[in-house]
C-alpha cells in the first residue's frame, strides 16, 4: 500500500449526502435500466495516461505535477501500479486502460523495453487477481518518443515500421494475456506537416499493410476480443489517415478489413473534425463499425484536444441516446480519456474529477434510457420518411431507371411539397428528459 491516497475513503451512491461530500448522487452500479445492471450498461474505465502518466503540461507550459511515482525506473512503475489499484479500488469502477508506454519505463533497447513491459505487464496481472479490475483496452504509444515524429505505420523510414509493428505485436500478446477486451490503434502521428516531402500512396499502403498485419496476428493468437480504431483529426499533423470515422470506414474498404475491425470515437477528437460526438457514433453505427468510446470534452474557445472530463448532461444523453440505439456496449465501453487541469495538483482532485464523470454519465444514461424507451424520436424519424415504404418508392430504389422515373413524373400525379423538419419540437422533447 502507498499512502498517496490515504484518508480518502472508497466512493459510495448517497445522493442525500451533504454537498461537499465525495459520493456518488446518480451513479449507483446496481441501479437495473432495461434488465441490466447500470455499471454493465456504462462499462467505465480510468485511463492509466492521464491518470498517473500525464505531468500536467500543455502546449504552453510544461510539469507542474510532482507524483512520487514519477520516474524510469521498475520500481517506481510498480508503485504507480500500486497507486492505480488503490484508486480502482477508491472508484469502484470496473475497467482500466494503457499504452506500454503509461506503465514501464523505456529502456535502452527494443529488448529491455520489451522486458520492462513483460514484468509489469506480470505485475498488473496479479493485481488484477487480487482485485477483479479488469482491462477494457490496451494500446501502445507509437507517437510521443522521438524516432516517432515521422509516423509510425506510415513513416518513411522502414525500420521505424518495423519497430512499430514489433511494438503493437507485444502490447496485442499482452492485452490478450492480461484477458482485455478490446484492442485500440489511433496514429497521433500517422499523417503530414507537409505534402512537400509526402508520397500519399506510400503511405497510405503503409498503413493498410500494418493493420492487415494486426488482423492476422489476432487470429493467430486467438484473441477474441474487438480490435477498435481510435480517428484522430488535425492534432499534432495537418492531415490524418484516421481524420474520422467515415475516413477511417473508407480506409478499412479499401483494405478489405471492414469486417475485422471497429471504431473507438472520442467526444473531443469528433470536436476536432469539425463533428458532433453523436454525429460520429450514429455514423459508425449506420456502418456496422460502432465498438467503444473516449468519454471527455475538449473546451470550444481553445483549437487543440483539451481532454476535460465530461460537464454536459445534454451532449453527453444525446451520445448514449446513439449508443442505445446501437444495441448498447459489448466488448466496449466508457474511458475516460480525461486529464485533470494543470492546477489541479491534489490527490483528491483526481478522486473527484472520476467521480463527477462517472455521475454525469450515469444521469445522462438514465435521460438517454428514458428517450429510448418513449420511443419519441424514433416516431418522428420513422414519420419522416415514411413516404419510402410506399410501393412506387421503393421500386425508385431497387431498379427503376432515369426514363422510367422521368416518366411516372411527367404522367402526373407526383408534385412534392415541402414539409417541416420539426427541429424545435424535437429539440424541446429532449429537453423533458435531461
Amino acid at each position: 500500500m502507498t499512502d498517496f491516497f490515504a484518508g480518502i475513503p472508497t466512493v459510495t451512491y448517497d445522493p442525500s449526502a451533504p454537498m461537499d461530500a465525495l459520493v456518488y448522487r446518480h451513479y449507483d452500479a446496481d441501479e437495473m435500466i432495461n434488465g441490466k445492471r447500470m455499471e454493465d450498461h456504462l462499462r467505465f474505465a480510468v485511463a492509466w495516461w492521464h491518470s498517473f502518466a500525464w505531468p500536467g503540461g500543455d502546449p504552453f507550459g510544461g510539469q507542474t505535477f510532482e507524483r512520487p511515482w514519477f520516474g524510469d525506473t521498475m520500481g517506481l512503475a510498480r508503485m504507480k501500479t500500486d497507486v492505480a489499484f488503490e484508486m480502482f479500488a477508491i472508484l469502484g469502477q470496473p475497467f482500466f486502460c494503457w499504452h506500454d508506454a503509461d506503465i514501464r519505463p523505456e529502456g535502452a533497447s527494443f529488448a529491455e523495453s520489451k522486458r520492462n513491459f513483460e514484468e509489469i505487464i506480470d505485475y498488473i496481472g496479479e493485481k488484477m487477481t487480487g482485485q477483479g479490475t479488469r482491462l477494457l483496452w490496451g494500446t501502445a504509444n507509437l507517437f510521443s518518443h522521438r524516432r516517432f515524429m515521422s509516423g509510425a505505420a506510415t513513416n518513411p523510414d522502414p525500420e521505424v515500421f518495423a519497430w512499430s509493428a514489433a511494438t503493437v505485436k507485444n502490447c496485442l500478446d499482452a492485452t490478450h494475456k492480461l484477458g482485455g477486451e478490446n484492442y485500440v490503434l489511433w496514429g497521433g502521428r500517422e499523417g503530414y506537416e507537409t505534402l512537400l516531402n509526402t508520397d500519399l500512396k506510400r503511405e497510405r499502403a503503409q498503413a493498410g499493410r500494418f493493420l492487415q498485419m494486426v488482423v492476422e496476428h489476432k487470429h493467430k493468437i486467438g484473441f477474441k476480443g474487438a480490435l477498435l480504431i481510435e480517428p484522430k483529426p488535425q492534432e499534432p499533423t495537418k492531415h490524418q489517415y484516421d481524420y474520422d470515422v467515415a475516413t477511417v470506414y473508407g480506409f478499412l474498404k479499401e483494405f478489405g478489413l471492414e469486417g475485422e475491425v471497429q471504431m473507438n470515437i472520442e467526444q473531443g477528437h469528433a470536436i476536432l473534425a469539425g463533428h458532433s460526438f453523436e454525429h460520429e457514433l450514429a455514423l459508425a453505427t449506420s456502418l456496422g463499425i460502432f465498438g467503444s468510446i473516449d468519454m471527455n470534452r475538449n473546451d470550444y474557445q481553445s483549437g487543440w484536444d483539451t481532454d476535460q472530463f465530461p460537464n454536459n448532461v445534454p451532449e453527453t444523453a444525446l451520445a448514449y441516446y446513439e449508443v442505445l440505439r446501437a444495441g448498447g456496449f459489448t466488448t466496449g465501453g466508457t474511458n475516460f480519456d480525461a486529464k485533470l487541469r494543470r492546477q489541479s495538483l491534489d490527490p483528491q482532485d483526481l478522486i473527484a474529477a472520476h467521480v463527477g464523470a462517472m455521475d454525469i454519465c450515469a444521469r445522462s444514461f438514465k435521460a438517454a434510457a428514458a428517450m429510448h424507451a418513449d420511443g419519441g424520436l424514433e416516431a418522428a424519424r420513422a414519420a419522416r420518411y415514411a413516404g419510402w415504404d410506399g410501393e412506387a418508392a421503393k421500386t425508385w430504389l431497387q431498379g427503376s431507371t432515369l426514363d422510367e422515373i422521368e416518366a411516372q413524373v411527367a404522367a402526373g400525379g407526383i408534385d412534392p411539397q415541402p414539409r417541416s423538419g420539426r427541429q424545435e419540437i424535437l429539440e424541446n422533447y429532449v429537453s423533458r428528459f435531461v
